[in-house]
């Protein structure tokens, strides 16, 4: 018998799914009472597997219920459908459609249904986005400041300031109290911060949104970051390697840890500017720098043991 696979389309408001390989199409509205429903229509089918598009966070609902429900629910990477999509030739774009090419795209590339995050680690990667925009806003703030031409517009400026530094303040104290109270996240946090250049918030947003960070080999870390490099060649043809895809935020972070570690890492230091001296472009060099980090970072927890110098 083939294997039962689900595609769920997500929207603010509602649910499309489609189910292979019988073709029935469907929707229900995106809340409490259509989840419910739902999750008892996919639970007669006994699915392999059903799979949902990252939505900015309308899919949580859904992927949380459809979980605790005992449905194999897996979160799939809404730049891979797409390109999924373009592979397969469908041009047009409605909520079913893509609902048959997500259940599609996970029959194909055999995706594996995993454990979604509890409720404690989803308001940590809530706490440190948060931070995120909030430091985000703060830099934009300060930027208008140093552009600011009249005392009023100063004035107002710095007001806004006051509160955004107040709250970060108060994120901080949050972040704490959420990471000290669990003995795994503290243990985790203090091996990571034994790492010169590896500050309180990259080993935060590494602890919220890479949570695979020492079960996984180096290449493969290196991937889930976006920091392994990928070669073009065809032929007799070389092209340049290059890094892409992978989690936004926590290659930004090790990328600001390269920077510093670049000054106040002696072996990452050393790391850089033996890459400068070989001719490497800087941005290369410090690129190359952040997947080194990464890769000590997940030797560590791996380990379990603290950055050692010699």
């Amino acid at each position: 018998m083939d294997a039962i696979v689900v595609g769920i389309d997500v929207s603010k408001d509602r649910l499309d799914v489609y189910v292979l390989p019988s073709g029935e199409a469907f929707f229900e509205a995106n809340d409490a009472a259509g989840v419910e429903k739902l999750a008892g229509r996919l639970a007669e089918l006994s699915p392999t597997l059903v799979a949902l598009e990252a939505t900015g966070g309308f899919e949580t609902l859904a992927a949380s219920a459809l979980s605790i429900a005992g449905l194999p629910v897996v979160i799939v990477n809404p730049a891979q459908v797409r390109a999924f999509a373009k592979a397969l030739g469908k041009r047009a774009k409605t909520d079913p459609i893509d609902a048959e090419v997500i259940a599609r795209f996970a029959a194909a590339t055999g995706v594996k249904p995993k454990p979604l995050p509890d409720e404690q680690s989803r308001l940590l990667a809530d706490l440190v986005t948060r931070r995120r925009q909030i430091t985000a806003m703060i830099v934009a703030e300060e930027a208008r400041l140093n552009r600011a031409a009249n005392r009023p517009l100063k004035k107002s400026i710095g007001r806004l300031l006051t509160a955004l530094r107040r709250e970060l303040k108060s994120l901080d104290a949050d972040l704490d109290g959420q990471v000290r109270a669990s003995p795994a996240w503290r243990m985790k946090e203090d091996l990571m911060s034994s790492v010169p250049g590896v500050a309180k918030g990259i080993s935060r947003t590494l602890l919220a949104e890479l949570p695979e960070l020492g079960s996984l080999d180096r290449r493969q870390i290196g991937s889930l970051a976006g920091l392994a490099p990928f070669t073009q060649q065809s032929g007799k043809w070389r092209g340049k390697s290059f890094t892409s895809g992978g989690r936004t935020s926590v290659r930004a972070a090790l990328f600001m840890g390269a920077l510093v570690a670049v000054r106040h890492n002696p072996v990452l230091k050393a790391f850089y500017e033996k890459l400068i001296a070989q001719g490497k472009p800087k941005m290369v060099a410090l690129i190359a720098t952040a997947r080194k980090l990464l890769t000590i970072l997940n030797a560590i927890i791996r380990d379990q043991k603290p950055w050692q110098t010699a």
